[in-house]
């Protein structure tokens, strides 16, 4: 197992577990007990995670998983959600998509549709994430654009006044949000208030306003919000969903589709 791999696979088992023992660790991955305390280190290092006697934890309840070590967490749902997203956005819309793993599926949705191959421009997509605006700008029949800011390196969003600036000077047909959290009583939520704010911007300046998030975020609450239940049109998520959690949506005003 690469060190790539391995670290990943340290990071979901944390997240998960909220702590792990080095002898644990090791059995899992099937590596020495010397390599696990190496691993720990070096992450600890990276603020990824607080070394502790004979093992690590998380860093609390605001601990953030960086994007990077994010991908395989349900993949399945998360493409299945991506999938009933991009279906809904009409050929030549203009489209927001914010940062994360879900939102990075929506994009690639988007650029196999068969229906999008062609048009000035088959697409217009605005965004602030830099991992999906590089996945999408070799497609010549889309129009990119980025907004400005300073990189976050845990999710590659640009966030801050530069990002301000050029949100506040266009509109869009539809804002897709990927968030970290909704509850039908709280809204839509990220862990970062400056991520928070620039996704509550592009919502402002979209005529609807879809959510893609698996099951695992719903009836949740973080730290950041991003906008009231009230400014969601549609919530699409997978159908592991509670029906009960899906009927609050629902009662809320919410158009709710599970796949």
């Amino acid at each position: 197992m690469s060190r790539d791999a391995r670290w990943k696979a340290l990071l979901e088992l944390l997240v998960e577990r909220g702590r792990l023992d080095v002898e644990e660790a090791a059995a899992e991955l099937a590596v020495s007990s010397a390599t696990i305390r190496r691993d720990f280190d070096q992450l600890a290092e990276q603020q990824m995670l607080v070394r502790t006697r004979g093992g690590a934890v998380v860093h609390g309840v605001s601990y953030e998983l960086p994007l990077r070590y994010k991908t395989a967490r349900h993949a399945s749902e998360k493409q299945r959600v991506a999938k009933a997203v991009a279906d809904l956005i009409a050929p030549g819309e203009a489209v927001g998509l914010t940062g994360g793993t879900t939102t990075t599926e929506v994009a690639r949705a988007l650029a196999v549709r068969s229906d999008l191959t062609s048009g000035s421009p088959a697409l217009t997509v605005v965004t602030n994430a830099l991992n999906i605006a590089n996945e999408l700008a070799v497609r010549p029949q889309f129009k990119i654009v980025v907004t400005g800011g300073v990189a976050r390196p845990q999710s590659y969003e640009l966030i801050g006044p530069l990002a301000d600036g050029v949100l506040g000077q266009i509109t869009i047909d539809v804002a897709v949000l990927g968030v970290v959290a909704i509850d039908s009583a709280h809204g839509a939520a990220a862990h970062d208030e400056a991520e928070a704010a620039i996704n509550r911007l592009l919502c402002e300046r979209a005529e609807r306003v879809i959510v893609a998030a698996d099951s695992s975020k719903l009836g949740r609450r973080a730290f950041a919000r991003i906008c009231p239940t009230e400014a969601v049109d549609t919530l699409v998520t997978d159908t592991a969903a509670d029906p009960e959690t899906l009927r609050r949506f629902e009662e809320a005003g919410l158009r709710v589709i599970a796949v």
